[in-house]
């Protein structure tokens, strides 16, 4: 699907000019002379990059741009200014309110073409990180799933997810609970330093589950480094009674009590080197499959899938 540009600037010439580039390029282009239309038009149905002239008459491009960033459908939409003003004074005005680009007056076709490509992209980027972990989230998991599988070199994947965690929110509060999600981030992130391959691919498809993508031989080492640096720094976020008793005890809608293990991380493994694994679904659901046999097991487990068919 194209990339929506909305352009806000009282030239018609260059609403035109900047308009017929842009859709030559492929994105689909709307344009406004008036900054109140525009913005009625642009929180009605957000696009994908707002491009808008500082100085216009009455509400002016920095006025429009305060008013985008208080909106809840458009306070984390992207923007570049346009400024004929050349005192830097101008330029940072715009970038301290939210501007994610500017292009001063007049501007090279080419750059401004530049500029649009990579605020889209850094965008995309952005909008597809987990904000809590800062992870990769399911868009590029599945893109570099989809890419290891067309490759046809040989890959491992790995499913996590944490045992016990929705009694530890129960018991504790969500906001421990992040602090939990965090620290698996980090493991994970630790775990693949440690193996030293930067290739290692480590994303967060939300709540309290992971993926891993990483060459076949590294999978039994991974989950073993991965289960002692979660073990050993999971015990700190608990509390020292907790801790010392080994469970902690969640009073359900009933009043009674219920008591549950301290948190532990389960993994399933599937590579490609025991099956050809010939789509992203196929190799997914391999993994997930395993992952719940790992669930069974007492504690921290991880259970690798060997069948050949």
């Amino acid at each position: 699907m194209s990339e929506r540009i909305y352009i806000v600037d009282d030239d018609p010439d260059i609403v035109q000019f900047v308009r017929i580039n842009l859709e030559l390029e492929g994105y689909v282009v709307e344009s406004s002379g008036n900054a109140p239309a525009a913005l009625a038009a642009i929180t009605k149905n957000p696009p994908d990059l707002v491009i808008v002239d500082i100085m216009m008459p009455g509400m002016d491009g920095l006025t429009l741009l305060k008013r985008l960033r208080t909106h809840p459908a458009t306070v984390n939409a992207l923007v570049i200014v346009l400024t004929a003003r050349s005192l830097p004074t101008d330029r940072i005005a715009g970038l301290e309110i939210g501007a994610d680009d500017y292009i001063a007056k007049p501007f090279d076709l080419g750059e401004l073409l530049a500029r649009v490509r990579a605020v889209l992209q850094r965008g995309q980027a952005l909008r597809d990180l987990s904000p809590l972990t800062g992870l990769p989230g399911n868009f590029r998991i599945t893109q570099e799933l989809e890419r290891r599988v067309g490759s046809q070199e040989p890959f491992g994947l790995i499913h996590a997810d944490l045992d016990n965690f929705k009694a530890y929110n129960d018991h504790y509060g969500f906001m421990r609970g992040d602090g939990v999600i965090k620290f698996t981030a980090h493991a994970l992130l630790e775990t693949k330093a440690e193996l030293g391959d930067n290739d290692l691919f480590v994303g967060h498809i939300g709540g309290d589950d992971f993926v891993i993508m990483l060459k076949p031989d590294q999978a039994e080492s991974f989950c073993k480094t991965l289960i002692r640096i979660y073990d050993e720094g999971v015990l700190d976020f608990y509390d020292t009674a907790d801790v010392l008793r080994g469970y902690i005890e969640v009073i359900d809608r009933r009043g009674e009590r219920h008591a549950f293990p301290l948190s532990t991380i389960s993994m399933g493994v599937v590579t490609s080197l025991e099956r050809d694994l010939r789509t992203h679904w196929e190799a997914s659901a391999i993994a997930s499959e395993m992952k719940e046999y790992a669930k069974r097991q007492p504690g921290s487990a991880y259970s690798m899938d060997r069948r050949s068919t």
